[in-house]
């Protein structure tokens, strides 16, 4: 089963930091090897929404750390972590960002 976080919406012209905990998923002693993150559109239409996905995600103990950069106003996208772990484990967490128009002023 997939793990579902809330993430807080951005503009397009904001970089948003998405943190994913592993926390209470990980056993004593075993870490996060490797992550691949993806992203696609839940709603709404963007061509390209894998752009949105900033540089390679960062590990710091049982935290993913992925910047997202972009996006189109009044979409909502499907942003993904599969992470795997020292001890084989595949464990995917996932999350909906929001892209909202900039406000004027």
């Amino acid at each position: 089963m997939t793990a579902r976080q809330d993430f807080p919406s951005k503009t397009p012209d904001a970089t948003a930091l998405l943190v994913f905990d592993y926390s209470s998923d990980l056993t004593s002693g075993e870490t996060i090897s490797s992550t691949v993150v993806s992203c696609s559109v839940w709603s709404g239409t963007d061509p390209t929404p894998a752009s949105l996905i900033s540089g390679s995600a960062t590990t710091s103990g049982a935290l993913v750390k992925q910047l997202f950069t972009g996006g189109l106003a009044g979409v909502i996208y499907f942003v993904r972590v599969l992470a795997t772990t020292s001890l084989g484990q595949v464990l995917p967490k996932a999350g909906y960002l929001a892209v909202v128009a900039t406000q004027p002023g």
